[in-house]
Formats: C-alpha cells, structure tokens, sequence
C-alpha cells in the first residue's frame, strides 16, 4: 500500500525486532499525514541538490529508519512509552552526517513556516558518529518542539 508517491506503508512499518508491526486505520492516516512532509522535504531537498550540482538529473531518496511502532515494538527498542512511533506520527529520518542533518531540519522548518502548518517535534539527534531526524505531525495539539540531543 502508497502512503504517498514515495513511502510505502511496508516502509514506514519495518522493524528488524521479528515482532508484528501492523498499524490500524487511525495509525495509517496519522503516517500519510506524515508522509506529506516527507514529500515536501524530498521534493525541496532534491531541488537544493539540483541547483548545487548543475549536472545532477537523479533524486535522492529520504531514507525511514523508524515510523510506527507497535507497543510491543516500541518495547523492543526501547523506546518511550508516549512516543509518537505508538500513534503513527512520527519518523526517524536517517542522515549522512550531520550537514545532511542540519539541512533536512532546516527544510522541514520552511515548510512549517509557509505552509502555516506546526509540527509536534523536530529533533536532530546523534549516537556515536550516526546521525538521524526524529520528525512528529500530529492532527493536533502539536508542540513545536525542536532540538539537538546527543
């Protein structure tokens, strides 16, 4: 099943925990709203590349690391017992460094800003040398909430 023109719900619902990871209705309309970000910023991304490498005709991909959780998923990793993965409002973006990093943060933070739409959190967070996106939309009551955590 498309999520949207790019993600799969497949995708968004990996795990390598071995554990059933199926989202209800609710959780799928919670990914798709997600997903409309994600094309806004592979759209934007791409087109930054574009105009930086002239030559450049192919797209890069946004890589998900992480999208819904099941509760028992969410246990397996660790995860926290509120965390947005448990609803299907949240991703983990992975990122080649911490430029690719910073610069998807930044795009996501323009496309909230004339889009007139909030998000609930936009977090940069790193691991070792690893670094990746923890990006949340909820249908609302979202906090803006944005960070950097090591």
């Amino acid at each position: 099943m498309r999520l949207s023109e790019h993600f799969s719900l497949r995708e968004l619902c990996k795990t390598k925990t071995g554990i059933e990871n199926v989202p209800n209705e609710e959780q799928v309309n919670n990914l798709k709203r997600v997903c409309r970000w994600l094309e806004e910023l592979r759209l934007r991304y791409n087109l930054h590349k574009k105009e930086k490498i002239k030559n450049k005709d192919e797209e890069e991909p946004i890589i998900i690391n992480s999208g819904f959780r099941s509760a028992e998923v969410n246990r397996a990793v660790g995860g926290a017992p509120t965390s947005n993965h448990l609803t299907g409002c949240a991703v983990d973006i992975r990122c080649i460094g911490i430029e690719q990093a910073l610069r998807y943060a930044a795009l996501l933070l323009d496309i909230a800003d004339l889009n007139k739409e909030d998000y609930d959190e936009l977090l940069i967070e790193q691991k070792s040398c690893t670094y990746w996106i923890h990006f949340a939309v909820k249908p609302k009551g979202n906090r803006r909430r944005t960070n950097f955590i090591r």
